[in-house]
């Protein structure tokens, strides 16, 4: 897309974005967009497919509505001081036609979370880094008579007044990377921690509401407020940060709450707001003596001060997304929201290079690791940077944004505009993600993963990733209809479809799991998780089998033996049999699976335990990444 008078280009495919992206098609209709590694389709919209009756031989992704997760609040960035500055270099068309291209839902990706740092991050251009209440060093403002968000209205609220016209549904966060100098014990925003003493406590939580009032009446209000970048982060690299243990968080929240309520009860408060495992260099930078808190938003939220805190937010920066997960199974009345990751190059690589790791890390990481894992949202950093991958003050020289402000003017789209916007674009505030079944793993398997979203207005949205470098055609699955497709090695689509009239049966929860052979990864047989998959470990046989609990007696109507993305290897021949006390047993279904997925329909049948037993021979392997039982 480029202008005829400045010469700002925006490297989208204008039919891609203008597309009717939440019409509501023929129940069996599915559109389709694709982004390939090599950028020959950028979220280019292809030729609808259909559902048709029936089943496929191919590698099936089993779509489940009646199965719900986690509410989505949104996807995005944070329009940094930087970018903001970045996007105020543009003339007010060619900035106009980027914020369209970044926040309205129908002519660009919709992106519907912001996360914008309180006061000054590394990504600043301003000379000096800065609070909204910053007095001479040895001086103190309990009051808080200085305060002033004067900075952010020259750009930044300009900014964010217009994508919250262009995106009515956006959600804005926000987050400190420092306290105010003066209520710090090096008297400095680079390091240090907050006085400890309960008045600073006060000053400091009076300081974020008087942000968030601020913020309200500039037109920006805040939904979300995290109350430290990083906590553990003891030694940023020349930019502002603070070390807040968690005591220090629970006293500020404890005091904040309360206030917060009151002055604005539509803004919930985060914790934590750092990576999914404590950095290495962050336990070696603990002060002697000190607890390195490696469970820090365990900590948090058994303190009082969880009454306050509506879950926690998690950066990319160490571990893995199995640890929201891992939290949410430990407190499972509290939110996750994933709040910052940045694309980052080496000083070698080439624009294609760049482009294809982006892509395909943040796909299988952020876009499904997290939404996998219950993240309600997926944040990157920075929303627009410069081509030195600035302006900023201390902190990364290797960051990157959603977009890119060239040398020539030109404004080119970097991997993370498409991996946010297949999401952002179809998957709206308020979606419950759904079950579907993913192969797929974080630290690349070549299999396909996948996740599935139930729009407000009934649609579904479904994105798939190939993490294999080769093409991968494979079959998705509603109820009773499927259709097939093949996606380009290392590509991501998104389908979409609106209400189907088909009979999707109701999944069972089983109790436990166990099997006649390598009965010590039998767990892996139910826990909803395709890329995990019980083996036989030896070549097939009569008589091998997997058997499952239900805890209690109840009725059985389905069963689907699905042997993931390891074909070849699903059994040659089954028997499925029914029991109430695991004793005796009564054989209601035989056959022969012919591909990676077989559903086997049963009369209703009411039964505790259900085996299924191979009755071929084969030189593979048996293999199921699921075992799962409808009613």
């Amino acid at each position: 897309m480029r202008t005829s008078a400045s010469g700002v280009a925006l490297a989208l495919t204008v039919a891609s974005l203008t597309g009717p992206a939440q019409a509501h098609p023929p129940t069996t209709q599915v559109n389709v967009w694709v982004t390939t590694p090599d950028r020959a389709e950028l979220l280019h919209q292809r030729t609808p497919v259909a559902f048709h009756d029936g089943a496929s031989d191919l590698t099936t992704i089993t779509v489940d509505p009646r199965t719900s997760y986690q509410t989505m609040d949104g996807f995005g960035a944070s329009i940094t001081d930087s970018s903001a500055a970045v996007l105020y270099k543009l003339s007010p068309a060619d900035r106009e036609r980027t914020l369209r291209s970044l926040f309205d839902p129908k002519q660009g990706i919709g992106v519907s979370f912001l996360r914008q740092p309180v006061g000054s991050s590394d990504f600043t251009a301003a000379a000096e880094h800065y609070t909204y209440d910053d007095v001479p060093a040895g001086q103190t403002d309990f009051g808080l008579k200085q305060f002033t968000i004067a900075h952010d209205q020259q750009q930044v609220l300009p900014l964010l007044r217009r994508a919250k016209q262009l995106n009515p549904a956006l959600k804005v966060m926000a987050t400190p990377w420092s306290p105010p100098a003066w209520m710090k014990t090096a008297d400095s925003l680079v390091g240090g921690r907050l006085k400890d003493d309960p008045k600073v406590y006060d000053a400091y939580a009076r300081y974020l509401v008087k942000f968030v009032q601020a913020y309200a009446r500039a037109g920006v209000p805040i939904d979300f407020l995290s109350i430290q970048n990083e906590p553990q982060n003891r030694k940023p690299s020349a930019y502002p940060g603070t070390d807040m243990p968690v005591r220090q968080e629970a006293a500020v929240i404890t005091a904040l709450g309360p206030l917060l309520q009151k002055a604005s009860p539509r803004t919930k408060i985060l914790g934590y707001d750092h990576n999914w495992t404590t950095h290495p260099g962050d336990v070696a930078s603990t002060p002697p003596g000190e607890d390195p808190e490696t469970d820090y938003p365990y900590k948090l939220l058994q303190t009082p001060a969880a009454k306050w805190i509506a879950g926690t937010a998690y950066h990319c920066y160490s571990g893995d997304p199995s640890k929201q997960t891992d939290l949410h199974n430990a407190f499972p009345s509290k939110g996750i929201w994933f709040t910052e990751c940045s694309g980052s190059h080496g000083p070698t690589d080439t624009p294609p290079q760049i482009f294809r790791g982006t892509l395909t890390w943040h796909a299988r990481t952020l876009m499904l690791g997290t939404t996998r894992n219950w993240a309600k949202s997926v944040v990157n950093w920075n929303i627009a940077l410069d081509s030195t991958g600035g302006p900023h003050l201390g902190g990364c020289d290797s960051c990157t944004g959603l977009v890119t402000l060239q040398p020539d003017g030109t404004v080119t789209t970097d991997a993370e505009y498409y991996t946010i916007g297949h999401l952002s674009k179809f998957v709206k505030p308020g979606a419950v993600r759904v079950g579907s079944t993913s192969y797929g793993t974080t630290g690349w398997n070549g299999q396909l993963m996948s996740a599935a979203f139930r729009n407000p207005d009934g649609t579904t949205a479904l994105v798939v990733h190939n993490e294999n470098d080769d093409p991968r055609s494979f079959a998705v699955a509603v109820g009773g209809k499927s259709f097939e497709y093949e996606l380009p090695g290392g590509s991501i689509a998104t389908y979409t479809w609106g209400r189907m009239q088909t009979d999707v049966p109701q999944q069972l929860t089983v109790a436990s799991a166990t099997a006649s052979v390598n009965a010590a990864d039998a767990g892996l047989l139910t826990d909803q998780d395709g890329s995990t998959v019980w083996q036989s470990k030896a070549a097939q046989a009569p008589g091998q089998w997997v058997q499952a609990d239900l805890g209690k007696a109840q009725t059985v109507r389905e069963v689907a033996l699905d042997s993931g993305g390891n074909l070849g290897d699903y059994a040659r021949g089954y028997e499925v049999a029914v029991s109430n006390d695991g004793v005796s047993w009564k054989t209601v279904a035989s056959g022969a699976s012919t591909a990676q997925l077989t559903t086997v329909k049963l009369r209703p049948t009411h039964a505790r335990y259900v085996r299924v037993t191979s009755t071929g021979t084969a030189a593979n392997w048996w293999s199921l990444a699921d075992l799962r039982l409808y009613r």
